[in-house]
């Protein structure tokens, strides 16, 4: 996967942040095939676990920001979710019919399609049997060797590591200490930081201790430029591209 974006003649992979979500709704196929007609390295999404066992993509627990209409992901079968037309984000008109929370297998063959990278946020916590129906999904799409999943949760983190020792993951954060840098290197995991929360410094402590470095939601070129003079790894934006 050779698709990058350059800042500043230096290399670093862009990800579309809930697939274009600067173009198309957040999370819906339109916004994941805009992403994959574009020269992105890898589309984000966030997926949360239906009432009858159905992975679906939608960054919120409920649909209420995206449809107006409030649905309860963990709450609600798939059947009934999916009947919830999501805004047009592109001009504002209201629902659009194609619009609707997807399936991770959807997402997963999207990114195939276009030979995108997967980039996969576990929105909860997640247990065991959770997590390798979602590994199981994955691979039966033939994604889950191009898939790093990000998480907020160190539950979701030790867990992982513990059942796919070599499975690409970063643990999100807005923040970064001693501390968290130690988990990164005893787990193997890397990070994915609120871009503000980072300096020039910080970039090259990481950069060596091995640690890849992603960043979000950059949405500013100049703010990209100077994350990417820096060594970042990865950039996650709604729209840079």
């Amino acid at each position: 996967m050779k698709n990058t974006l350059s800042f500043n003649k230096r290399n670093v992979s862009v990800i579309a942040h809930r697939g274009l979500s600067g173009i198309e709704t957040e999370n819906t196929a339109a916004a994941f095939v805009a992403a994959g007609n574009r020269s992105y390295y890898g589309i984000e999404t966030d997926i949360h676990r239906t009432a009858d066992g159905k992975y679906v993509c939608l960054h919120d627990a409920d649909t209420f920001r995206v449809s107006g209409k409030n649905c309860n992901v963990n709450e609600n079968i798939y059947k009934d979710i999916v009947k919830i037309k999501f805004n047009d984000a592109s001009c504002g008109t209201g629902p659009r019919e194609d619009l609707v929370a997807p399936l991770m297998e959807d997402y997963f063959s999207i990114c195939r399609r276009y030979g995108k990278r997967s980039v996969l946020e576990l929105k909860d916590v997640f247990n065991e049997g959770e997590l390798k129906e979602i590994f199981s999904i994955a691979e039966k799409a033939e994604q889950l060797d191009d898939t790093v999943f990000i998480t907020f949760y160190p539950q979701n983190v030790y867990l992982l590591r513990a059942l796919l020792p070599e499975q690409p993951c970063q643990f999100l954060t807005d923040r970064l200490n001693d501390e968290m840098t130690d988990i990164l290197l005893k787990y193997k995991v890397d990070i994915d930081i609120l871009y503000t929360a980072l300096d020039e410094k910080a970039v090259k402590t990481l950069k060596s201790r091995g640690i890849k470095i992603n960043c979000w939601t950059v949405n500013d070129v100049s703010a990209a430029e100077r994350l990417a003079e820096w060594g970042v790894d990865f950039i996650t934006t709604n729209i840079l591209e």
